[in-house]
């Protein structure tokens, strides 16, 4: 049996590190409908457990928990259901966009993802956020509005780091894109690249934009130290109220 947990209310930040030794211990989850203070560091490893995949890496997870959290303290979330992960470490021809749905703590979403043109080949390693860079920038996003752009149904992103506040004014979005399929990997070798954006496959595209559109967390994971070092995201830790409701059947 696996339990789902919904989010009460966020209390406190207490120090953190993303450098910190993991603990081995893993606790126990708590009764049904039993409320308690929960350390956010003990929640990741008992969430990651019941992901349903192991393709997603707890590193990037444990830190795109941490920026959710600390956004939806903030208010910063208006759609919060849903926590979109990429990880930038990965090889462009594999699936490295995870949608978590944040009510039942599992991937309901895989997907290919592109990096921008300069950002590298197959494998991404150079990122900005500066105008015209054709790069992917790093960090903690929220979802926009969708809107009919020059590729069609696309979903703005806006930025809330220094690493990523250009992300409207760059006109870096979600879109589809032809590039962004196996057929193109088979042809080409790789994935192809965008201008910055993080471009998806058309197919499933317009689900995941309906999912995911209107204020939800989307993080684009690298381990670049300047951005781990610097980030008002992943530097400080929450201790989470939750609630624990129910089971779910394996």
């Amino acid at each position: 049996m696996k339990k789902i947990f919904q989010i009460s209310l966020v209390l406190v930040l207490c120090s953190f590190s993303v450098n910190d030794t993991e603990n081995s211990d893993i606790m126990n989850f708590p009764a049904p409908d039993e409320e308690v203070l929960l350390d956010l560091d003990e929640f990741a490893k008992e969430s990651y457990s019941q992901l349903g995949v192991k393709d997603l890496f707890f590193k990037p997870y444990k830190l795109a928990l941490q920026g959710y959290y600390k956004m939806l303290a903030s208010g910063t979330l208006r759609n919060t259901k849903y926590l979109t992960v990429v990880d930038m470490t990965k090889s462009a021809n594999v699936e490295r966009m995870f949608i978590i749905d944040t009510e039942i703590w599992q991937v309901v979403h895989t997907s290919l993802v592109s990096h921008g043109m300069k950002t590298g080949g197959e494998f991404a390693q150079d990122f900005s956020n500066e105008e015209s860079s054709h790069q992917s920038s790093l960090g903690f996003f929220t979802t926009g509005e969708v809107y009919n752009g020059k590729h069609d149904m696309s979903l703005k992103l806006d930025g809330h780091e220094p690493f990523n506040d250009n992300a409207r004014k760059r006109g870096v979005v979600i879109h589809a894109a032809e590039y962004v399929s196996q057929d193109f990997i088979k042809s080409n070798g790789r994935l192809g690249r965008s201008y910055g954006c993080p471009a998806l496959p058309f197919e499933g595209y317009d689900q995941i934009v309906n999912m995911i559109k209107d204020g939800s967390c989307f993080f684009i994971y690298y381990p670049e130290k300047d951005y781990l070092k610097k980030s008002k995201f992943i530097n400080s830790s929450l201790i989470s109220k939750l609630t624990c409701e129910g089971d779910l059947v394996k």
